[in-house]
């Protein structure tokens, strides 16, 4: 790959995103930030914070999406400083790990500023107020890496315990942890809403599902410490930069390895980000280098080629760069190719290898294209010889030839001694019903005896006759339960022509299902999926489908009655339902009051909270945000009290009230060392208190003070 353009930022780049408004944010390990033209990158603006990063292989930098906020860990990594981008003014310092920080992050709607430990901790602090408002799942080691789904509702962080925490920022709860990495875990980024990688210390990287927590794929072929991780064309492509200066490339429709060497530079790849506008991937290196690479590099030779129908040169264009293979051009070549293929087949079954060779002349000098065209030539030479006994009916020696050389399955020839197998069978098993019919039957096939793939099936029809007889009556009544428990222990029921009826309505109804939704009528494709859920290939499916149509529906209807505890409940179980524009009004809604309830809380002004929330208090879905909020408002309150110099006895009372309400909570077990280094003589013991917690907590224990 070429490059379009490069810049010098003199030292490692430890930091590339592209914001909002389409301006590039390129950050060194000097903290020198600059704002570029994405395209041209020319300095439009820009502002140097002066700390030196040294370790960089975790994020210790971020910028929020929208410009607004900054934030990197201070030169000896014991503290996290958030600033405000436009003023330059740091807004918030934490200093409450034990130990280093290990990486920051800022959300994707820019709520939260998240800091990251050694010590397995992770703080979310308010951007507007610069005050820490909960904490994520503890690890039990260092946390390495810090990811945000792109639609803001999930965080997920990793680290050297091996495990994978995901917690969701819209109803505030937590995940259970995944397991299933054998190493510590370095990387983390999200696939889909749906979907999420990580990758350990021994390159091992694994796609899960992060709501059922199993892992749906390993990624193979990584040799080489993963840096960092990018997604291209709507999450199409997966980019993964690595220690040694290479751009690994994945296809994840499949999660195929394209390329083990897509983009090869001389330093460590240190920074790496997508432009989906001009669809070119930005590269950052420990160098010091900007450079902006094509991923369509050569999709112009491709058009050029095409009009010569240079299918050759076409083929080593998208060899040198596999992208391309997912252009318009690449896919009218592979059009072209399948035609041909076909054409030169039904040719060769006339033996008119001549019109074959003509047909595929044009796919000859493509070395993967000749390999299957001289393997085609080569098994049709034999084709006479098996359209011939098949003709003669000496069926064995057909279908000997069939196994030797498969392409021969798809024949007009094959598929006709199919259907007459299949007529012969059905007739056979009707006669072996009656015992007289036996040895008619048994004569009707002995023209297949001695044939390998069939000689077990006709065992079995000749004693299994009853059994076919069940299969027939259950398929009558509709009853699919029982045909296909006899189906599961009986295999040879698959060869008769009742099965492949009941397989055909089977996909009737998946198409009649999805017709239906397309069309509004949710009541009766719920119907068919009654039906449906008992085709055993459907099953899975068909349950999530149930599960997502109640929830659309009970959603929709409480949209109608108006009534938003519902609403927002269903919302909390399918992440769908908002995507659709109710769904969108309701978040829109529930944001804004959020961050008008964070202003006072932000203040404690616990009852102005509760003034803007009152909507939200008997929703069950929010009761874990509710209490996080109020969480954070009573320990403004105590905050507030210790500054004054309140009387200690009334501070301790506020400590035990928030205990039990909330539990032993980072913010107060912090609160409480600040609290026992001004009042050294306090006797109170957080760990004697009777403790709530926030998953227990409820809008009755809202009161004006903690401390009273």
């Amino acid at each position: 790959m070429e490059v379009i353009n490069s810049i010098s930022v003199a030292k490692p780049v430890i930091l590339l995103k592209i914001l909002q408004n389409g301006e590039l944010v390129v950050i060194n390990s000097e903290t020198i930030v600059r704002v570029l033209d994405r395209e041209t990158l020319k300095l439009i603006n820009g502002f140097k914070v002066g700390i030196l990063q040294k370790n960089y292989r975790t994020r210790v930098v971020d910028y929020s999406e929208n410009g607004t906020y900054f934030t990197t860990l201070s030169s000896d990594a014991r503290e996290s400083l958030f600033y405000n981008a436009h003023t330059k003014k740091i807004i918030g310092t934490l200093n409450r790990h034990q130990g280093e920080v290990s990486c920051v992050g800022i959300d994707p709607l820019s709520r939260f500023m998240f800091s990251c430990g050694d010590d397995g901790k992770t703080f979310a602090i308010d951007t507007k107020s610069g005050k820490l408002v909960f904490t994520l799942p503890m690890h039990r080691d260092t946390v390495n890496d810090i990811a945000f789904s792109k639609n803001g509702n999930w965080v997920a962080t990793v680290s050297y315990d091996r495990k994978v925490s995901l917690f969701n920022l819209v109803t505030m709860s937590p995940r259970e942890k995944f397991t299933g990495h054998s190493a510590p875990v370095m990387k983390a980024q999200f696939l889909s809403t749906q979907k999420i990688l990580t990758i350990d210390k021994k390159s091992t990287a694994l796609v899960w599902n992060i709501y059922s927590g199993k892992i749906i794929k390993k990624l193979e072929g990584i040799h080489d410490d993963v840096t960092q991780i990018t997604l291209a064309q709507e999450e199409q492509l997966l980019f993964l930069a690595t220690e040694l200066g290479y751009i690994l490339l994945y296809e994840l429709d499949t999660y195929k390895q394209l390329s083990q060497k897509y983009i090869k530079v001389a330093s460590r790849i240190t920074a790496l980000t997508f432009d989906d506008f001009s669809k070119h991937l930005i590269v950052g290196t420990e160098d010091g280098f900007v450079s902006r690479y094509d991923i369509y590099e050569g999709q112009e030779n491709l058009k050029k080629f095409l009009k010569g129908k240079n299918f050759e040169a076409i083929h080593e264009e998208i060899d040198k760069n596999p992208v391309l293979q997912f252009t318009k051009v690449a896919e009218l070549v592979s059009n072209f190719w399948n035609h041909a293929l076909e054409k030169a087949k039904a040719a060769l079954e006339k033996s008119d290898k001549k019109t074959a060779q003509l047909l595929l002349k044009n796919f000859q000098n493509i070395p993967v294209k000749n390999t299957i065209i001289q393997k085609l030539f080569r098994d049709y030479e034999n084709f006479s010889k098996f359209k011939q006994t098949a003709q003669e009916g000496k069926f064995s020696i057909a279908y000997n030839l069939v196994n030797t050389y498969p392409v021969y399955k798809e024949s007009s020839i094959y598929k006709s001694l199919e259907q007459r197998w299949k007529k012969s069978l059905t007739a056979a098993q009707k006669l072996a019903l009656n015992q007289k019919g036996i040895a008619k039957a048994q004569e009707l096939l002995a023209p297949y005896r001695g044939i390998t793939q069939k000689t077990k099936l006709i065992q079995e029809v000749m004693s299994k006759g009853e059994i076919y007889k069940r299969f027939r009556v259950a398929l009558g009544q509709k009853d699919f339960k029982v045909c296909f428990e006899l189906i599961k222990h009986n295999a040879f029921l698959k060869e008769f022509p009742e099965y492949d009826a009941l397989m055909k309505y089977a996909d009737t109804l998946y198409i009649k299902v999805h017709k239906s939704l397309q069309e509004g009528d949710t009541h009766a494709a719920v119907k068919i999926l009654r039906v449906l859920i008992e085709f055993p290939e459907f099953k899975e499916e068909v349950l999530t489908l149930l599960k997502e149509l109640d929830s659309k529906q009970k959603f929709f209807n409480a949209i109608q009655e108006n009534d938003q505890a519902t609403a927002y409940n269903m919302m909390a179980i399918s992440e769908d339902l908002l995507l659709t524009s109710e769904g969108k009004d309701l978040h829109t809604q529930w944001m804004k009051d959020l961050e008008k309830a964070n202003h006072y809380a932000a203040a404690g002004d616990a009852m102005s909270v509760k003034k803007v929330l009152s909507d939200y208090l008997n929703i069950r879905s929010k009761q874990r945000s509710l209490a996080t909020i109020f969480a954070w408002n009573y320990i403004v309150q105590l905050e507030s009290a210790l500054d004054d110099d309140a009387a200690q006895d009334k501070i301790e009372n506020g400590i035990k009230n928030y205990v039990l309400n909330f539990g032993l909570l980072e913010q107060i077990t912090n609160f409480y060392a600040a609290f026992k280094e001004k009042y050294p003589s306090t006797k109170l013991n957080l760990e004697l208190l009777a403790k709530g917690s926030l998953s227990m907590w409820r809008p009755s224990m809202i009161v004006k003070s903690i401390l009273d």
